[in-house]
């Protein structure tokens, strides 16, 4: 099994965070993993995207044109990794500020409104972990064990006391994802 991931969105949305969660949750899962953060200077407001790769097998490169799963958080990143989709692969994206949706009919395309659930569970930060469960609802290839553990070493020791909220947003995003096609 290799899943090779793209998430893309402002920077300022967790998106580097959401990607390093991952890449440990993989490590903790003793599969192989590749981490590739890109983010332009200007950092919280400018774009940012990570790509990621989870196998059972050595990874060649961390390089790669197309992928099997990309989760875009704005405009920009859907207009810019939309034809990056592997035919057959899996495209998940939050409605919130998308004017243009997208379009792809060989793809599976899967909605989930984190900004919303966020502002509901009443904390902007779980934006990204509500993401993260949508992901892992579609593409179960890291336990929820693994994902807390990974949570507990890419978390500074002193917000370890936050590890609850983020599995339950976490798991309310497994709950809010809908598929489009």
């Amino acid at each position: 099994m290799t899943e090779e991931i793209i998430i893309a969105g402002f920077g300022g949305q967790g998106v580097l965070s959401m990607g390093k969660i991952l890449a440990y949750s993989g490590i903790m899962q003793g599969q192989e993993v590749a981490w590739m953060p890109s983010y332009g200077p200007e950092m919280r407001g400018g774009t940012a995207n990570v790509t990621v790769i989870l196998s059972d097998s050595r990874i060649s490169s961390p390089v790669i044109q197309e992928f099997d799963t990309v989760i875009v958080l704005n405009q920009q990143s859907l207009d810019k990794f939309e034809s990056r989709v592997k035919p057959g692969g899996t495209l998940i994206f939050d409605p919130n500020g998308i004017s243009n949706p997208p379009k792809r009919k060989d793809i599976a395309i899967y909605s989930v409104k984190a900004t919303d659930e966020a502002t509901a569970m009443n904390n902007s930060k779980t934006f990204n972990m509500i993401v993260l469960g949508a992901f892992l609802k579609v593409k179960p290839i890291v336990d929820m064990d693994n994902v807390v553990k990974g949570l507990q070493k890419s978390l500074p020791a002193r917000h370890h006391n936050l590890i609850p909220m983020n599995e339950q947003a976490i798991r309310r995003g497994m709950e809010i994802l809908e598929k489009l096609s």
